[in-house]
């Protein structure tokens, strides 16, 4: 019997050791499908780490239900959240330079995980500030199917999360997630996401308003890996589900660390663009 007690020990002894290296190593799974949703959210924010900050040219493409198109030329830059601070996330500020009627015109969102975020909205032709906040969030970002809320950079604690299932999304194998904002503000009750298995990048999409009812799908195409490490999309079509409008941004010109500092984000600074 002490022959076997002794066994039973070692058996149990290597059994805990190979429990611990395999949550240390990140591969038990999830207890639940809410637990399941969060890991995959918190993995595509794991991946992104360290890029500092990166600026593209982009390109956006309104169009109306008949076809019709217009044009709007874009600076978008974004810097990296501190990894050490649980509360601030990124900044971003999206600056237009064509057409002339709204060059300067300029939008600085600070994201925050354990409240609302903060964005500014520059309009150069009356020369003032404007602070969004609240239920403008849900507002059409000029004239655009993107709201405020959807230029918000995207903090993990925004959402709770539930984890439905695998599914092919334009030939990839994908998990699919069920996010719901926690902004009570929010234009949406939710939203369900398409995430590929392989490299972990948002694929597609879709949006409930505070109805319940489907009135956008965003599709995301076109990555390309930068610094051998950070995917990031050619281009984001949303399409208004309900009267068929849509809008595409069409990104190009990454370009990573370039030194830049929350000075360059700071309201103030929207007063400086040119």
């Amino acid at each position: 019997m002490k022959k076997n007690k002794s066994l039973m020990v070692q058996y149990f002894f290597a059994v805990s050791l190979l429990s611990i290296a395999l949550m240390v190593e990140g591969e038990t799974e999830p207890q639940n499908n809410q637990q399941k949703g969060r890991a995959i959210f918190e993995e595509i924010d794991r991946r992104d780490l360290g890029f500092k900050d990166f600026s593209s040219q982009q390109e956006m493409v309104l169009r109306n239900k008949s076809g019709q198109e217009s044009r709007r030329l874009i600076e978008n830059t974004v810097l990296e959240g501190d990894a050490d601070s649980k509360t601030d996330g990124d900044k971003t500020l999206i600056v237009f330079r064509e057409p002339k009627r709204i060059r300067g015109t300029a939008l600085i969102t600070h994201a925050h995980s354990q409240r609302d975020d903060d964005q500014w909205l520059y309009l150069p032709a009356l020369g003032r500030v404007k602070r969004i906040s609240g239920a403008s969030k849900a507002g059409s970002f000029v004239g655009s199917e993107f709201s405020y809320e959807d230029l918000a950079p995207q903090e993990v604690d925004d959402y709770s999360y539930e984890y439905i299932g695998d599914e092919y999304y334009s030939e990839q194998d994908c998990f699919k997630v069920i996010r719901v904002p926690k902004d009570e503000d929010s234009g949406y009750t939710r939203q369900i996401v398409w995430i590929d298995k392989a490299e972990y990048r948002i694929q597609q999409i879709e949006f409930y308003d505070r109805k319940h009812t489907f009135i956008k799908k965003l599709t995301v195409s076109g990555y390309q890996l930068y610094l051998d490490q950070y995917w990031r999309p050619g281009q984001l079509s949303m399409v208004n589900q309900q009267d068929g409008k849509s809008t595409d941004m069409i990104a190009t010109n990454y370009v990573f660390r370039q030194g830049l500092t929350d000075a360059d984000f700071s309201e103030n600074s929207l007063r400086r663009v040119r």
